[in-house]
């Protein structure tokens, strides 16, 4: 994996049953993408006022396992590369055993100055990851 970060299951995000509601394991992945493009070097504040604009364009998620209030879990995420598609290889799992929680594929295209692209500049920001 090219990136690994650590998040704490907090309260409002679990349901009547006590389990992580599934939209929050979305919210979690995209976390982790910001994170880890500052990791990388850059934001999506500063991608944005270069007029580059990398959206999402489809997620394949898997759910495998719940979260419950006050777990830990362990976001990895690794990049590849497929024509002007980026693609992030993202898996969560429980810190307490390292079950696999969620597998999740999230295509990524860019846009520059509101166009589609082949994501030359973002695939130059990435470079040491793709």
């Amino acid at each position: 994996m090219d990136y690994e970060q650590t998040i704490k299951v907090r309260d409002y995000e679990v349901d009547s049953q006590g389990i992580v509601n599934n939209a929050n394991y979305l919210h979690y992945l995209e976390i982790t993408r910001h994170d880890f493009c500052e990791h990388a070097g850059t934001t999506f504040r500063a991608m944005q006022e270069r007029g580059i604009d990398p959206v999402v364009r489809k997620i394949e998620i898997e759910y495998l396992s719940s979260l419950t209030l006050g777990d830990t879990m362990i976001s990895r995420l690794r990049m590849e590369r497929k024509g002007a598609r980026f693609i992030f290889v993202q898996d969560i799992f429980n810190a307490d055993g390292g079950a696999p929680v969620v597998h999740a594929l999230v295509t990524v295209v860019c846009l520059e100055n509101g166009r589609l692209s082949r994501g030359d500049i973002l695939a130059e920001a990435f470079k040491d990851y793709l």
